[in-house]
């Protein structure tokens, strides 16, 4: 949520900041700002909307000339977006400038302090409190005035902070939330996220919790929260950013989907050999502490825990360990119970979601080993865990969730396998065919790709139905719900998921002909008890819409909207049947006319709780 850019340099630092945070656009937003030094005070610019209603407002308002400056795009917490609101806010003086991402707690007992100290306020944002700081704190040295007020904060915060009295820095800080300073050659730059400093430099550093950095043009320190200076490993983006581009797709999401067997097969053979022996590259997973196992968590939320309920699954069915999962959100609520023989294992495609930091630490509060299932190489989780898949699935800047989905998923099967295998429990001719089951599934996705005019056209036919009920079991029950959330989050429809033996539990009443049912039917030894559902569903005037298996003409007694996918071995379904309700929900979307990477409400990356 919300998106830092700063850069200092021999460059205009305005349309560098511009660009960054068009590419982190994707992060959600409703207000931006910009504030650089272009003479001998800071100038502000920012407003509620988009960027390019920022960029109507910078016309002719002589910001242009700086060689340094910082910049926000704002998601709502504390305060309704508005112009006042936006960010970057400034003290008194207007000689500070901060812009913020995260929450801080406390503000409202530090906002009566300093109001009593004489302090004006403009806004109604936890925010502002910072610039305030930093004035009260500020006597000669600007890093020092940072560093004294993040002692006095409670909550997550990622700062960037500049002053007209110190010219030639920024100021970064960050707790809880994301921060990486980016190195380039006679210039630096801050930013929440990798896309927005791209084009200019691929050598990062990722600030850790407590940790302050001193940027100028020709250099970057870091402390640590006692002051003492800290010695950076700078690692090097191994990304593109053609990668982080459209390439000629409509949309991003659009794009993601269609690059799903690449992904898919980047992951499959970067950890199997020829010989068929697995890479645990990363993992940090010796014989012993599979040995010593008793029970695995699962820690994820929204899309990453759809791919965990399905990893519960596949890792119960080969590991023979017992799996449960939770909800980032409650885990820490609940007292888990939780030692050193726990395997948790915790998903974010980012590796920043907040709730999932939170479960994380406090597993390992408890003895838990952290193995962690990520995107992001040098993310916060990975850098709490134990042991590190990383799913290298590139930049998925589009807000609904696809590839990220689908290769936490091939991680999840993979390290089953794993587990297993260390366990003894797989003989050579199966972990032969398992290996060989998954090396067949990015050609297979492939073909239903190639023939996504279908679903297009089953999407528009059914554009205008006010809600949709998806039913799946078994494997594809967390696929049921995934397709539900995909369909409501980029098109706004109403959309539930269940398992299809609970509909006549209660969603059977449901059940009319102003709703759309998305029936997930492939070949399966539950595949007549999910015929006997849809029957049901008939008898009830529902429109069906089925996925089934190709050769499978007994559905279309029930349906004539069906879509087929080639015949697969039941247990690596999920990765295949999401495919289609991808499609779906993107090309209904698109056909309402919403805005399908950036939806409403919405963030890529939930920093805050």
């Amino acid at each position: 949520m919300c998106g830092i850019v700063g850069y200092i340099g021999n460059k205009d630092a305005l349309p560098i900041l511009i660009e960054g945070l068009r590419r982190l656009e994707y992060r959600g937003y409703d207000s931006v700002g910009i504030a650089v030094i272009p003479g001998d005070k800071i100038i502000i610019k920012k407003c509620k909307g988009k960027i390019k209603d920022l960029e109507g407002f910078l016309k002719g308002k002589g910001v242009s000339g700086s060689h340094i400056g910082i910049s926000h795009n704002r998601w709502a917490t504390h305060g309704a977006p508005t112009n006042i609101n936006a960010h970057p806010h400034q003290d008194c003086s207007g000689d500070i400038a901060v812009v913020h991402n995260g929450i801080i707690e406390n503000f409202s007992e530090l906002k009566k302090q300093l109001i009593k100290e004489g302090h004006r306020f403009k806004s109604q944002t936890d925010t502002e409190v910072i610039s305030h700081l930093v004035e009260k704190y500020y006597k000669s040295c600007l890093k020092e005035a940072v560093s004294k007020t993040v002692r006095d904060l409670k909550g997550s915060f990622a700062l960037g902070v500049i002053s007209k009295s110190e010219p030639d820095r920024i100021i970064a800080a960050r707790k809880e939330s994301p921060l990486i300073v980016g190195i380039g050659e006679g210039e630096n730059f801050i930013a929440s996220d990798v896309p927005a400093i791209l084009k200019y430099t691929k050598q990062v550093v990722y600030l850790e919790d407590g940790e302050i950095a001193i940027l100028t043009k020709d250099k970057v320190e870091v402390f640590d929260s006692a002051g003492n200076p800290k010695n950076k490993k700078i690692d090097v983006i191994k990304w593109s950013l053609d990668s982080a581009q459209k390439s000629g797709f409509a949309h991003f999401m659009l794009k993601e989907i269609h690059e799903q067997p690449e992904v898919l097969k980047q992951i499959v053979y970067s950890r199997i050999g020829d010989g068929y022996e697995f890479n645990p590259e990363g993992i940090n997973i010796s014989d012993n502490d599979v040995k010593d196992v008793s029970h695995i968590i699962i820690i994820a939320c929204g899309t990453a825990y759809h791919a965990g309920l399905v990893g519960k699954y596949i890792l119960e069915k080969f590991t023979k360990i017992p799996v449960s999962i939770d909800f980032s959100s409650e885990f820490r609520y609940r007292d888990p119970i939780v030692n050193k023989n726990t395997l948790a294992i915790a998903i974010s495609q980012s590796g920043e979601t907040a709730d999932t930091l939170a479960a994380v630490k406090e597993a390992k509060s408890k003895g838990a080993r952290i193995l962690s299932i990520c995107n992001v190489v040098g993310s916060s989780l990975a850098r709490i865990s134990d042991g590190v898949f990383y799913t290298y699935a590139g930049p998925e800047i589009g807000v609904a969730s696809t590839k990220a989905y689908t290769a936490q998923l091939e991680a999840l099967y993979l390290m089953a396998f794993y587990i297993a295998d260390k366990k003894g429990l797989l003989k050579s001719d199966f972990k032969k065919s398992f290996l060989k089951g998954l090396k067949n599934i990015p050609g297979i996705i492939e073909s239903i790709l190639a023939k996504k005019n279908r679903i297009q056209k089953i999407a528009a036919k059914h554009l205008n139905f006010g809600s949709f009920l998806y039913l799946g079991r078994n494997l594809n029950y967390p696929t049921a719900l995934e397709g539900a959330l995909k369909l409501k989050e980029i098109s706004y429809i109403p959309a539930e998921g269940y398992a299809a033996g609970e509909m006549k539990h209660g969603p059977i009443a449901l059940i009319d002909e102003y709703r759309a049912v998305v029936c997930i039917a492939p070949e399966s030894f539950v595949y007549e008890k999910m015929v006997s559902n849809i029957e049901e569903i008939c008898a009830r005037k529902g429109k069906v819409i089925a996925i089934a298996t190709q050769g499978d003409k007994g559905i279309e007694d029930f349906t004539k909207e069906v879509i087929y996918i080639p015949k697969i071995d039941e247990v690596f379904s999920p990765i295949v049947t999401v495919v289609p309700l991808q499609l779906l929900a993107y090309y209904i979307a698109v056909k309402r006319g919403c805005d399908v990477d950036q939806p409403r409400n919405l963030a890529k990356s939930v920093t805050v709780e």
